[in-house]
């Protein structure tokens, strides 16, 4: 029936189950690697090494444009990690009742909810995305996602850093951030650096 209407199915089993098995796994690894992109990417972001990863990633495995592909799986992730949060935390349950600790899927559902937590803020807000075309406009890029995270982590720093005067520490920050993105010093320097100009002790 569903063939008949277009779609590309196929029954893989009578059992009840096995289907969502197929699709609980395949989960694990399609959320992962966007986790695992996201959590790369926007950690060389900050320290101004991507330029520097990306040629390594394509070296390894050639067949993957890494550029394309992080712009893919950020898009997806900042219009959909709610619900991938919840099928991760249901995958977990699912290796979990398999006998095994859900160690790296729980991690996982961490992560799409950390992005979603992001997105909810309105930390993505002004971002064009077409998640179906595998870009963001108009740079068709996944910099912009990673710089408005890197922001948003930058000024909850400086609140750190110097409580009670958030004003002074979302300025400074902003001037971290700009530094940060322009690749002219390592994060745990620039960090250090706004905290010594405001005479706190960095962490």
């Amino acid at each position: 029936m569903l063939t008949a209407w277009g779609m590309d199915a196929k029954a893989v089993s009578e059992k009840l189950g096995v289907a969502s098995a197929i699709k609980m796994c395949r989960s694990v690894m399609i959320k992962g690697l966007e986790a695992l992109v996201i959590e790369s990417y926007t950690t060389a972001r900050a320290y101004g090494v991507e330029d520097h990863l990306l040629p390594t990633l394509a070296e390894t495995f050639p067949s993957i444009d890494w550029q394309k592909t992080g712009a893919y799986f950020f898009s997806r992730v900042v219009q959909h990690g709610q619900r991938r949060a919840e099928e991760m935390r249901e995958s977990a349950n699912a290796v979990r009742e398999a006998g095994f600790e859900p160690t790296m899927t729980a991690a996982i559902a961490g992560k799409q909810q950390w992005m979603a937590d992001q997105a909810s803020a309105g930390v993505f807000n002004g971002l064009a995305m077409d998640a179906r075309a595998g870009r963001t406009t108009p740079t068709n890029c996944w910099r912009p996602e990673c710089r408005n995270t890197l922001s948003r982590s930058l000024r909850r720093v400086g609140d750190v850093l110097s409580p009670g005067r958030s004003q002074t520490a979302a300025t400074a920050c902003s001037r971290v951030s700009c530094a940060c993105l322009a690749r002219r010093a390592p994060f745990a320097q620039t960090v250090a650096a706004a905290a010594h100009s405001r005479g706190a002790a960095a962490p």
